[in-house]
């Protein structure tokens, strides 16, 4: 078992999962610093859902290693693992999932007073929230009365107000418009800065995706590596610009590299460096 980078607040080396027979996850590894907005893209059925699932301790990888703050997520107990997510993880799903003999606002802060805070704190967070949302005047409606996309901000709003430490977002903007989606997204990025919140964004659009301050590529369970053509601009930090202008080529058994220290599984000898943020000129899927 080897210990993940100190700047690294998630980090996951060589997850294997199977999902009825099929592998759903192979060999993928990357690492999550403090404060970054990562987007995990790929096409529908690539793996995202199942990545977000294992990182935030909901799945547990069949062969592999998750850690949040150094802490091995993948040897908690059931108990463990769920006071993590309900204290340090924040979670918004494709489509919105609300208690139905709730309010808006108290569906809001139901994260914060299932941690054991005052209702009354509580309440002002989620109402905060809400009005950041522009769905302030829906606060004491419940949700048969709100629209799908009314609903999907309670969502987002219920995973801000408990300011936590990681937050998952699976495709959260899938049932929004256009101008509803840019809104939302626009409100979660600046959010996510502001308070410090680490995000792990899986999204099949590459509109959302170069919201992130880097993005990793799943296919059909595996971690693509893409090839920066010459003459694209340098984003943030020196980065390569969007991966929608890269071209994927080639397969191996590349692994993450030093910030993300991967390994192709429990028994085998340290694998090769990632090239995903640094440009280079190598392509692969990592094992």
């Amino acid at each position: 078992m080897v210990a993940p980078p100190d700047n690294d607040v998630l980090w996951a080396r060589a997850l294997h999962v199977t999902r009825n027979g099929s592998p759903a996850l192979t060999g993928v590894s990357l690492g999550v610093r403090e404060g970054e907005i990562l987007a995990v893209g790929g096409p529908r059925g690539s793996g995202k859902t199942t990545l977000l699932r294992c990182l935030s301790g909901q799945l547990l990888a069949h062969q592999g290693e998750v850690w949040f703050n150094s802490a091995p997520v993948h040897t908690m107990g059931p108990l463990a693992r769920e006071r993590l997510r309900r204290d340090k993880f924040g979670w918004i799903d494709p489509e919105p999932r609300l208690v139905p003999e709730l309010n808006a606002w108290e569906n809001a802060a139901l994260g914060l007073m299932l941690r054991g805070g005052a209702r009354r704190g509580a309440r002002t967070a989620a109402h905060e929230w809400l009005e950041r949302l522009d769905i302030g005047d829906c606060a004491r409606k419940r949700p048969h009365a709100l629209t799908q996309a009314e609903r999907q901000r309670v969502c987002v709003a219920r995973a801000l107000a408990c300011a936590p430490t990681v937050l998952f977002a699976d495709e959260p903007t899938a049932p929004l418009h256009r101008a509803d989606r840019a809104h939302v997204l626009r409100t979660l990025t600046t959010a996510a800065r502001s308070h410090g919140i680490t995000v792990v964004l899986a999204t099949h659009d590459a509109e959302v995706a170069s919201l992130a301050d880097r993005t990793v590529t799943l296919l059909d369970g595996r971690r693509v590596h893409t090839v920066h053509l010459p003459g694209e601009e340098a984003g943030p930090g020196g980065r390569a610009g969007a991966t929608k202008s890269s071209r994927v080529t080639g397969a191996s058994t590349a692994s993450p590299g030093p910030a993300e220290a991967a390994a192709s599984g429990p028994v085998d000898a340290a694998a090769p460096t990632d090239s995903d943020t640094e440009g280079r000129a190598a392509c692969s899927l990592s094992a």
